[in-house]
């Protein structure tokens, strides 16, 4: 099921979104989708955020954006070097403007805004450095 959430073109819709982020900023996005989370997603998001390894970015600042789609739960979840620059509430901001588009089965458009506004911060406390900035996690959705 969380494969055909998304249609080709939704999906290309969200990586073009990540990579508009990531241009502007040393920050790395990524996106990933599950059917179900059999525990606390917070948990979960953790756990998949060691297991794509984001955790090993250069400057601790990647994000993720981490979907259960048959349970209706979605976490985000910063880096500590993100974390402790943003405000207090910041993700949970994003989260409550990425559900108006949730509420009404707009999950790309409110995947790509969530994605656009993570870029914003990134781009504030981590701007892109053309010397030597490399993009350090793939772009791609990954699905579990």
């Amino acid at each position: 099921m969380a494969e055909r959430l998304f249609s080709e073109t939704d999906r290309k819709k969200i990586i073009e979104a990540i990579q508009l982020a990531e241009k502007e900023t040393s920050g790395e996005i990524q996106v990933h989708i599950e059917s179900h989370c059999g525990e606390d997603i917070m948990d979960r998001a953790a756990e998949v955020f060691e297991m794509l390894k984001m955790h090993k970015t250069q400057e601790r600042n990647a994000v993720l954006f981490y979907l259960a789609v048959e349970d209706h739960k979605f976490a985000i979840l910063g880096d500590y070097g993100i974390n402790r620059l943003v405000p207090e509430n910041f993700w949970e901001q994003i989260k409550e403007e990425m559900l108006q588009h949730f509420k009404v089965q707009a999950f790309t458009e409110g995947l790509c805004r969530g994605i656009s506004l993570c870029g914003q911060q990134l781009k504030t406390h981590f701007p892109f450095d053309e010397n030597g900035d490399i993009n350090e996690l793939p772009d791609e959705i990954s699905f579990g």
